[in-house]
C-alpha cells in the first residue's frame, strides 16, 4: 500500500461534493475528505478479495446455523426488544434476499493483515467506494490505476432479485443527510436503470402477509425491495412497532435482520459452539485479534475494550488515540456494563507515510455482495483509531502486468 497525493485538491473536493455525493465533507471542525488516494499494488487486492470471500462464507454458514439454534445466541447479548423477534427469522431464504457485508482490514506493523470486525448489518461508503477513485484517477490522470465500482455491484445483485421495473424503498434516517447521500446514490442508480425508487423511514414501511408496502403520502404501494440503511438496534425504539415486520418479510430485503448475529463485536464468543456443530472459522480465527468476555480478561496492556454495538470507532480504548478524559470513561463505563463490552487483544497497524511526510493509519474496507468480493472502502486517520474524525480515501489498484485489469481479481 501507498499514499499518492491528488493534485488540485480544492478542485477535487468540490467535483466530489458536486458530483459524488459527498454533500458534507466535515465532522464537526475536521476534513473528512483526504488528499492523497490509496494505491493496493495487484497482488494485495488479491490477497483481500480471497480473504474476504473466505471471511463472507465462514459468516453466511454462521448465520444459517444460528437461525436454526437460537439458543447459542444468548453470549451475544442481542437487545431485549430484537430478540424477541429472532423466531420469526425461520422463513428465511438467503437466495431471496440480497447480502451486503464489509470487512474492515488493517496491515499490522509485522507485515500482516487482521481485521477489526464485520460491518454485517447497514456498511455505509457506497459512493466513496465507486464514484471517488473514479474522480481520484481523472485527478491524478495515471494509466498506471484501476479501480472497482462497488455500486455497479450492488446494483447487478439488485437486479438479479426483482423484476424489471419494480419499486425500491430506501430505508434510512432521514433527518441524518449522510445517510440520506448514501441512499440517494444507490437509488439513482438503480432509477437510471428503470426503477421505481422511493426514500423513506423505517416506519413508512408496512407488512401485509409478510409483503411490504409503502405508507407514504403520494407513494402508496407494493414495494419489491427493500433496501435499509436504518441499524438494526435503531429498529427496536420505532413506534407504533411496526419494525417487526422486517424480520419474517418475504420482499427481498437489503439486509435482512439475519445481519444481527455477526454485527455485535461478541460474534467470536460463540464460535466454540458453532464449530462444534460443523461451522468453519479458519479465516475468522486466523485474521481477527483474540477476543475475550470482559470478566475473562486478567491483565489489560494488550487488550482494548470495544463496545459490542459501536459503530465508526466509538469507545474504542486505544489509550493513545483518545484524550484521557475520555479513556477513563471508557474505563469506567467497562466496568459498570462489562457485558455490553469486548475485550480483544491489541494490534500494532502500520502508519503510511505521505509524500510530504506525514504518517496514517489504514482501514481497508472489503466489500461482498452475494458472497462475491465488491469493491473497497477506506479511511485514514492519523490516530490509531479510525472514528467519525477519519478521513475517506479513494482506493486504486495497480495494473496488472500480466492482464492490464483488475477485474480479475
Amino acid at each position: 500500500m501507498k499514499l499518492v497525493v491528488i493534485p488540485n485538491y480544492e478542485d477535487y473536493r468540490i467535483d466530489a461534493m458536486f458530483d459524488c455525493y459527498k454533500w458534507d465533507p466535515q465532522f464537526l471542525d475536521h476534513n473528512t475528505l483526504s488528499r492523497y488516494a490509496l494505491v493496493l499494488s495487484h497482488q494485495e487486492a488479491k490477497e483481500i478479495a480471497h480473504f474476504t470471500e473466505k471471511l463472507d462464507q465462514e459468516t453466511r454458514n454462521a448465520e444459517v446455523c444460528l437461525n436454526h439454534h437460537l439458543d447459542l445466541t444468548k453470549k451475544l447479548k442481542i437487545p431485549r426488544q430484537i430478540k424477541k423477534e429472532l423466531k420469526r427469522m425461520k422463513n428465511y431464504d438467503a437466495e431471496k434476499h440480497i447480502r451486503l457485508m464489509r470487512y474492515d482490514f488493517h496491515l499490522t506493523q509485522e507485515h500482516k493483515w487482521v481485521i477489526s470486525e464485520v460491518n454485517s448489518d447497514v456498511p455505509g461508503g457506497f459512493a466513496e467506494a465507486s464514484l471517488l477513485p473514479l474522480l481520484a484517477c481523472n485527478y491524478i490522470n495515471s494509466k498506471k490505476y484501476v479501480s472497482m465500482n462497488f455500486g455497479d455491484c450492488l446494483a447487478t445483485a439488485i437486479t438479479n432479485k426483482i423484476k424489471p421495473k419494480g419499486t425500491i424503498m430506501f430505508v434510512h434516517c432521514t433527518s441524518y443527510s449522510d445517510d440520506r447521500q448514501v441512499m440517494q446514490y444507490i437509488g439513482d442508480h438503480m432509477e437510471a436503470l428503470g426503477y421505481r425508487v422511493i426514500y423513506g423511514a423505517s416506519d413508512h414501511v408496512q407488512f401485509q402477509n409478510q409483503e411490504a408496502f409503502s405508507i407514504l403520502d403520494g407513494y402508496q404501494e407494493k414495494i419489491d425491495c427493500i433496501v435499509r440503511f436504518t441499524p438494526l438496534e435503531w429498529l427496536k425504539d420505532m413506534k407504533p412497532k411496526t419494525w417487526s415486520g422486517y424480520f419474517d418479510t418475504i420482499t427481498p430485503s437489503c439486509n435482512h435482520p439475519i445481519a444481527v448475529f455477526a454485527q455485535t463485536k461478541r460474534f467470536p464468543l460463540i464460535w466454540d459452539e458453532l464449530e462444534k456443530r460443523g461451522i468453519q472459522l479458519d479465516t475468522w480465527r486466523k485474521l481477527l485479534p483474540h477476543t475475550i468476555e470482559v470478566k475473562e480478561l486478567k491483565r489489560q496492556s494488550n487488550y482494548i475494550y470495544k463496545p459490542a454495538w459501536g459503530r465508526v470507532g466509538e469507545k474504542i480504548s486505544i489509550q493513545e488515540a483518545c484524550h484521557e478524559e475520555e479513556y477513563q470513561a471508557i474505563l469506567k463505563d467497562v466496568k459498570k456494563h462489562p457485558s455490553q463490552y469486548v475485550a480483544q487483544q491489541k494490534f500494532h497497524s502500520m502508519p503510511l507515510k505521505s509524500p510530504d511526510g506525514k504518517y496514517f493509519h489504514v482501514c481497508l474496507g472489503s466489500y461482498t455482495v452475494d458472497g462475491k468480493h465488491a469493491g473497497f472502502y477506506a479511511r485514514i486517520s492519523e490516530k490509531a483509531r479510525i472514528d467519525s474524525e477519519a478521513e475517506d480515501i479513494p482506493v486504486l489498484i495497480e495494473r496488472s502486468h500480466r492482464n492490464g485489469s483488475k477485474r480479475n481479481l
